[in-house]
């Protein structure tokens, strides 16, 4: 009992000394920007408005440990995102705070339970997904408002569960709708028929698979639209921790089929996004 007690209160003053951490990387360049803009402008409101317009074009962030490219979204569309293994809880928490207070959205993939429970302690509005391992901190007071659907995550397999939830999970953030069709691999071909229909309104498909990798080759040969092929690490010896597969979906015979790296299922996601945005643009052009 009195171990638990401890261990809550170490958890309970950790949380105080990153909040408190946030707090400080947050206000230091502001209060600096304010005192020098002081001099010029009067007006309170006026000043706070410079600081926010300063701030937010910054094209780099530098903090101890990461220098955070806060220009990304201007040259690529996108905000830099976060991959989480292998760094600490401390320093994601102290790289989020750079998007969030430039007003961008803040992206973290590879994160694991613990990390997201320490920095959740800070930013208690965080999104973690335990199935991607992803975690998402939206702009300060941004609607997340239903998109209609222009992307499909398509799985071979229940044990491919995980890849596909980043590759959603990626989507979610750059805000492209999608539709999750699990489990409708070949060993079950008469599973994916029903869905034809609705993969042939997508502007993109994501198709992560294990093992022989067969069913990106069988969903290319039904639609019209980019598959990116998503290999995943499932399977047995001779599937060589996913390079079985990444193979197979390298020498695809469906000639609109491309390949992404093993379990990255956020890289799928990412150029589905992309390819949907762009496809969004074209028939806005075209309806104007």
């Amino acid at each position: 009992m009195a171990s638990h007690c401890t261990e809550s209160v170490f958890y309970e003053v950790k949380a105080g000394l990153l909040a408190r951490h946030r707090k400080v990387l947050m206000s230091s360049e502001s209060e600096i920007l304010t005192n020098i803009l002081s001099r010029f402008l009067q007006n309170d409101h006026d000043r706070h408005a410079a600081v926010t317009e300063i701030l937010a074009s910054r094209d780099t962030a530098e903090i101890p440990g990461a220098a955070v490219d806060l220009n990304r979204a201007t040259r690529c569309g996108f905000p830099e995102v976060v991959f989480g293994e292998g760094k600490s809880a401390e320093l994601i928490t102290d790289i989020f705070c750079q998007p969030h207070e430039s007003g961008q959205r803040a992206f973290a993939t590879r994160v694991s339970a613990e990390q997201a429970a320490t920095i959740r302690n800070v930013f208690p509005e965080a999104e973690y997904n335990a199935t991607a391992r992803t975690l998402l901190l939206w702009e300060t007071g941004e609607a997340k408002c239903a998109v209609q659907s222009s992307v499909a995550v398509v799985t071979a397999g229940s044990c491919d569960a995980a890849v596909a939830a980043e590759a959603a999970a990626t989507l979610r953030w750059m805000g492209v709708g999608c539709e999750l069709i699990e489990d409708v691999g070949v060993a079950g071909p008469q599973r994916l028929l029903k869905h034809v229909p609705l993969l042939q309104s997508m502007h993109a498909i994501v198709c992560v698979a294990g093992m022989e990798a067969a069913l990106p080759s069988v969903v290319g040969g039904h639609v019209a639209c980019p598959v990116i092929g998503v290999p995943t690490s499932v399977g047995y010896g001779a599937s060589f921790g996913g390079i079985t597969a990444m193979l197979s979906m390298l020498t695809c015979c469906a000639s609109n089929v491309v390949t992404v790296n093993i379990d990255a299922g956020f890289r799928g996601g990412y150029v589905a996004g992309l390819i949907a945005r762009g496809a969004d643009r074209d028939d806005n052009y075209r309806n104007s």
